[in-house]
Parts: C-alpha cells; sequence; structure tokens
C-alpha cells in the first residue's frame, strides 16, 4: 500500500498505527495526518529508535497493511 492511500483513508489507519505504537497518544496520530516523514520521527521520539530504525518499523508497518 502506498502512502498517498494511507493519507487519504488515514482515520481508517490510525488504530492499526496505534496498536502497533501504543506509545503514540491519538492526538499526535491525527497531527500526522498519514505524513510518513511526521510518522516516522514519533516513533523516533517516543521509542528513542534512530532515524533509520524508525524508518524501518514504519516502512515495515506499512508492507503489512491490507486494502479495506
Amino acid at each position: 500500500m502506498n502512502w498517498d492511500v494511507i493519507k487519504g483513508e488515514w482515520k481508517e489507519w490510525q488504530g492499526a498505527a496505534r496498536e502497533k505504537w501504543g506509545e503514540l497518544t491519538d492526538n499526535e496520530l491525527q497531527e500526522a495526518k498519514g505524513e510518513r516523514e511526521q510518522l516516522v520521527g514519533l516513533v523516533q521520539q517516543k521509542y528513542g529508535y534512530a532515524r533509520e530504525e524508525a524508518e524501518r518499523e514504519v516502512d515495515e508497518w506499512r508492507a503489512g497493511l491490507k486494502a479495506a
């Protein structure tokens, strides 16, 4: 699934992101608005990951999403 689809359907995908990264708040996920870079930054900040590790986590999560 590409980021344009995720961004366009972000309200539906927020729950999946919340399941993956439970430390992210609903407000933080809403503010990310499906933007990959914002989500990577949130994951990096909340979990103390290096940038590359946060990018890998987000990309793996995206790859595992199934179209609704």
